[in-house]
C-alpha cells in the first residue's frame, strides 16, 4: 500500500515538473519572452517578464561562478533527496502530496540550473507598482505551496489518532480483565 501512496508521490512531481517546464517553454521560446527586459502585460496586474534567477530564493546566495552554479545545483539536488525520500516515508496523504509539491518544484529549477546557470522566472503579479511577490515560475509556486501546507498542518493541524488502532487500557481495565 505505501508503495503505491510513494509512486502517487512521484506521479505528482514528475506533473509539476512537466507543467513548470513546458510553461517556460512556451514563455521563452513561443512567445519570445526570452531575455531581461522582455515582457507582456496579460492583465493590468500580471505580466509575463522574463528573468533570469541566479540565485536562490529572494536573490540569496548568488551564482555568479560556475563553481557557485553547481554547487547551488548539487545542494539542491541534495535537498530534493531528502524530500523525496521524506515523502516515501510519510504516511499523511497531505503531507504526500506538499512534499511532492516541494519535489516537483525543485526538480524544476534544477533542471534550469543545471542547463542555463540560472533558473528562469516569469510570472510578474502586480498592482501598480507595488509587487507583491518576486517575478516566480511555477516550481517556484509549487514549492511555497507545499512549504506552507506542510508548515500550517504542522503548527495547527492535529491529526485524529486512528481508530483502527486498539485502545490502551488503563490500568483499572487491565485488573477488570484479569
Amino acid at each position: 500500500m505505501m508503495r503505491s501512496h510513494s509512486r502517487s508521490g512521484f506521479v505528482i512531481a514528475v506533473a509539476i515538473l512537466i507543467a513548470d517546464q513546458l510553461t517556460k517553454f512556451v514563455v521563452t521560446d513561443l512567445l519570445g519572452i526570452a531575455s531581461p527586459g522582455d515582457a507582456m502585460e496579460l492583465l493590468p496586474f500580471f505580466d509575463l517578464r522574463f528573468v533570469p534567477n541566479v540565485g536562490v530564493s529572494l536573490g540569496l546566495l548568488p551564482a555568479d561562478s560556475p563553481a557557485m552554479r553547481w554547487a547551488l545545483v548539487a545542494m539542491t539536488a541534495f535537498i530534493a533527496i531528502g524530500v523525496g525520500i521524506w515523502m516515501t516515508r510519510e504516511k499523511n496523504g497531505q503531507d504526500r502530496v506538499a512534499l511532492a509539491m516541494v519535489l516537483g518544484g525543485a526538480l524544476g529549477n534544477i533542471l534550469d540550473r543545471a542547463r542555463f546557470g540560472y533558473v528562469v522566472d516569469f510570472a510578474d503579479l502586480h498592482f501598480g507598482e507595488w509587487r507583491p511577490f518576486l517575478v516566480f515560475n511555477v516550481a517556484d509556486a509549487a514549492i511555497t505551496i507545499g512549504v506552507l501546507v506542510l508548515v500550517i498542518r504542522a503548527l495547527l493541524v492535529r491529526d485524529k489518532p486512528d481508530s483502527s488502532a486498539e485502545t490502551p487500557r488503563t490500568p483499572t481495565e487491565n485488573l477488570e480483565n484479569a
